[in-house]
């Protein structure tokens, strides 16, 4: 089963040129040490949530803008010992500090449970974190895959659904938080791919009308007012 780093990043809105080359650098070197893909987005249309959202998620300045990113594995194993290899890498060191907090960067593991379709590069990402009960994950599996055709035939280009395997603790953010996650729940890192943002925001309302949305599967097996969501536009893909 293939596996994904996933990250929610507080940069800084003037400094979104200055991030994108140093994640692109950053990139190649990440791909040397087994990861099949990385990719960088940048929030431009992030909403505010009733009990949570992305903003909140890493404690967003006024001047700082989400960036909502991934790196891609063959699985677990190859994750791990990219781990251990790209903290010895001394080129990443030599990059210099990111334009970004890293104590507010939220990240962990999450093992892939549904990926369709392998389109075009993308230049839009619809991001999703949220908490799912350990004990619907089947559920939770039947729902996207009976989900993913509506998106697709909707003009995306790829639809992920990633399950929380290795949450880290963060000392003030991280993923359980950000989801408001119970004892009970892991959390789920998803996304969407569409060519543009043009067409993702042509397909919104044509997927939200669609018969077979109203179909699936219910109760849903998560709490959707506990879901943090938003469009980002492609930074870097290697």
């Amino acid at each position: 089963m293939s596996y994904v780093d996933g990250f929610i990043t507080p940069v800084a809105s003037a400094a979104r040129e200055r991030f994108a080359e140093h994640a692109r650098i950053a990139a190649a070197i990440v791909r040397e040490h087994g990861a099949t893909r990385v990719v960088d987005t940048w929030g431009e249309d992030v909403p505010a949530g009733q009990r949570n959202d992305i903003v909140g998620a890493v404690r967003l300045g006024a001047d700082e803008t989400p960036s909502f990113g991934w790196i891609e594995f063959a699985d677990r194993a190859a994750r791990d010992s990219f781990g251990q290899a790209i903290v010895a890498d001394e080129r990443l060191a030599a990059l210099g500090l990111p334009p970004f907090d890293f104590s507010r960067m939220i990240l962990g593991g999450f093992e892939v449970i549904v990926d369709t379709g392998r389109g075009a590069r993308p230049g839009f990402v619809d991001g999703y974190v949220l908490p799912v009960p350990l004990a619907r994950r089947a559920d939770y599996v039947a729902l996207a895959e009976a989900a993913s055709p509506v998106f697709l035939d909707h003009g995306a280009t790829r639809h992920v659904e990633a399950w929380g395997d290795d949450l880290r603790e963060g000392e003030t953010v991280d993923f359980r938080r950000a989801a408001l996650a119970e004892e009970d729940e892991t959390v789920v890192f998803s996304w969407v791919e569409w060519p543009d943002r043009a067409a993702r925001d042509r397909a919104t309302p044509l997927v939200m009308a669609d018969e077979r949305m109203a179909n699936l599967p219910t109760p849903l097996p998560f709490d959707g007012k506990r879901m943090i969501y938003g469009g980002f536009a492609m930074l870097n893909e290697r």
